[in-house]
């Protein structure tokens, strides 16, 4: 089951949140996402756990928690489903050429 992390503090790395999961149970994978231009944390990430019964009771031990001061959200990641008939009517109805005209001076 993958779990969704929000609220980490920004000096949280991948080793630091794999450790902190591994108290808990199995860790597949920990994620930390960070902002592509500067490499600092977002203040979220993502842990995998085998187990589903181990990840369900992580989320009740863990939501709410304060890490290093923060209090944190630990819960179900939901799917990301690109193909999903909402998404596409979605993007149906985007315009395809997102280029504006000018401003105009009145």
């Amino acid at each position: 089951m993958k779990l969704f992390i929000g609220g980490l503090p920004g000096d949280i790395d991948e080793t630091d949140l794999r450790e902190m999961f591994e108290l808990y149970g199995d860790v597949r994978s920990a994620i930390v996402v960070k902002d592509k231009q500067t490499g600092k944390s977002k203040g979220f990430g993502f842990v995998e756990m085998p187990n589903e019964h181990e990840a369900k009771e992580t989320i009740e031990l863990l939501n709410g928690v304060k890490m290093l001061g923060k209090k944190i959200s630990v819960t179900q990641a939901e799917e990301n489903n690109r193909n999903s008939s909402s998404n596409n009517r979605f993007q149906q109805n985007r315009p395809m050429n997102n280029n504006r005209p000018n401003k105009r001076n009145y």
